[in-house]
């Protein structure tokens, strides 16, 4: 009977024991469960105040080199992948045709200023005789009016017997004479002014000259090429003695001044976004450097691909999930502080990170100032 009891008692404690050793292994998973809830908030968290994106890459502007004028390479200062700073020479187009064009031109315009004076020499003696024409004009004047006065005092006195009928005839014949040689001198007026020539279109015409010469001199100031800004030149596919036509692309030249970051963030974090907001991005070639940027605009518009056709002219952003909404992406255009020049290239993969709590600290101190 003692053996039973203690039997029992001992099975008693065994199961206590293994009890009590049971329930301190709850614990772990309770701290499991703690410890992924805090990271979940602590996830979100950071979501909300540091949005970040490795849908993105680096980016800068780019023209296309394009001469003003055609012709032939005959210099080509640079080769592919080459640093420029502004002013640098690119490369030259043959500028004979433009040097003999300013020659010609301006021969033009001295053949033209001589001329002038000769011209005008002429206009002078023309003028001159437009005055004697007027002169003799007056003077027919006046002799007709004179022998038509002494017509009309003598018919009166022919009746009287003052003058004889020849007299009278004689004074007829007179006045006619002198009646014609007036329209004679009028005619040779008319004639004499309508020969006055001038100047007026030589001096037009050297306008038109002085226009030649100067856009002569421009031509030949096009027929060679600089850089406009600090840049790179990618793309050149090109050597000396080519044949380039005028408004047609030699190479691009990538504006190295300023260098971007464009980071295509879901719509919905768009709202805490805005110009200004700080931002931290890197590139993939290097993810060690760190670079600081200011948000330097948002996208408002991309092609929606909802199968009714395209938005021309709008960035086009994949959705990777199609049986399923996923947000929309839009880019936000990143200008980076100060860009290593080793590193960034269009196109290098990039990841931000936008500091939207420092754009809002610092709109806070400013409405509170």
């Amino acid at each position: 009977m003692s053996a039973a009891n203690s039997n029992a008692s001992n099975n008693v404690g065994n199961n206590v024991g293994n009890s009590a050793t049971r329930r301190p292994r709850t614990w772990p998973a309770l701290v499991l469960i703690v410890l992924t809830v805090v990271a979940a908030i602590a996830a979100i968290w950071r979501v909300d105040t540091a949005p970040r994106t490795d849908d993105a890459y680096a980016y800068a502007d780019t023209i296309g080199v394009s001469p003003e004028v055609s012709g032939k390479i005959v210099k080509l200062a640079v080769h592919d992948n080459q640093a420029v700073k502004q002013g640098d020479l690119l490369f030259e187009i043959d500028p004979r045709p433009y040097q003999y064009a300013l020659l010609r031109a301006k021969a033009s315009l001295a053949q033209l200023d001589a001329q002038i004076p000769l011209t005008q020499r002429s206009v002078d003696a023309q003028t001159f005789g437009a005055t004697a024409a007027r002169s003799a004009v007056t003077r027919a004047q006046a002799a007709a009016n004179q022998a038509s006065d002494t017509l009309a005092r003598m018919e009166p006195l022919l009746g009287k017997g003052y003058v004889s009928a020849d007299d009278l005839e004689r004074a007829r014949t007179a006045q006619r004479s002198a009646l014609a040689e007036l329209a004679a001198a009028e005619a040779q007026a008319r004639q004499a002014q309508a020969a006055v020539s001038s100047v007026d279109a030589l001096v037009a015409q050297r306008s038109v000259l002085q226009a030649e010469i100067s856009s002569a001199q421009l031509n030949l100031e096009y027929a060679t090429v600089r850089a406009p800004f600090d840049g790179r030149v990618v793309e050149l596919r090109t050597s000396v003695g080519q044949y380039v036509s005028a408004q047609k692309p030699v190479f691009t030249l990538i504006d190295t001044r300023h260098w971007y970051v464009i980071a295509n963030f879901r719509e919905n974090e768009l709202g805490q976004i805005h110009p200004g907001t700080r931002a931290t991005v890197y590139l993939m070639s290097d993810t060690g450097l760190r670079f600081s940027g200011t948000v330097d605009s948002i996208g408002y518009g991309v092609d929606p691909q909802d199968g009714s056709g395209t938005a021309n002219g709008l960035p086009s952003i994949q959705r990777s999930i199609n049986w399923v909404h996923v947000a929309q992406r839009f880019p936000v255009k990143i200008l980076v502080d100060r860009p290593d020049p080793r590193l960034f290239r269009i196109g290098t993969s990039a990841v931000a990170v936008l500091r939207v709590h420092e754009h809002a600290a610092v709109a806070a101190s400013g409405a509170q100032s």
